[in-house]
């Protein structure tokens, strides 16, 4: 089963890191990636949370190394991955993991950029100025990863996974 996991990691790492280029949503220096935050919802219902923070890291550092990102794509992924798991593990339930997600990237992901843009890049901003458009990215993802997963396009995909959760 590790193996499984480890593979499906990759496959979601690969998966986020390919089309980071195709669908994005500019936000100033940041880039709002809805396709992230389907893979965190997906990854924290099949994986959980220790495996989606991870993979959410995987992918943000490699945008980053490519060029398809910024410093802000570690706490926009990470922290709204940590929550859809913690919240999927807790109620074992599609619509708490999507809030999870939505408020760990939009509310405390943005919060926490604006702390990175504030104090260690340096530049001006206001408190709430990524919460918006962090907002709508996760949001947009999280409905998308709901509907997979909702509609049983997951099963076809990945049976093993898919069914040892409960929907």
């Amino acid at each position: 089963m590790q193996t499984n996991r480890l593979t499906l990691s990759a496959l979601l790492i690969a998966i986020g890191t390919l089309t980071a280029n195709l669908f994005y949503i500019p936000a100033g220096i940041s880039k709002c990636f809805p396709v992230q935050h389907c893979i965190n919802v997906i990854a924290a219902i099949l994986l959980g949370p220790g495996y989606a923070t991870g993979i959410g890291f995987g992918i943000a550092l490699l945008r980053n190394m490519f060029g398809l990102g910024s410093i802000l794509a570690f706490p926009g992924s990470m922290i709204g991955a940590f929550c859809a798991g913690i919240m999927y593990l807790r109620f074992r339930n599609v619509k708490a993991a999507m809030f999870g997600e939505i408020f760990g990237t939009g509310i405390l992901g943005g919060f926490v950029s604006f702390i990175i843009v504030q104090y260690v890049l340096g530049k001006e901003t206001v408190a709430w100025f990524f919460i918006p458009p962090f907002l709508v990215s996760t949001i947009g993802g999280s409905i998308i990863a709901g509907l997979l997963v909702k509609s049983g396009a997951l099963n076809t995909v990945m049976p093993k996974f898919y069914n040892k959760t409960n929907h």
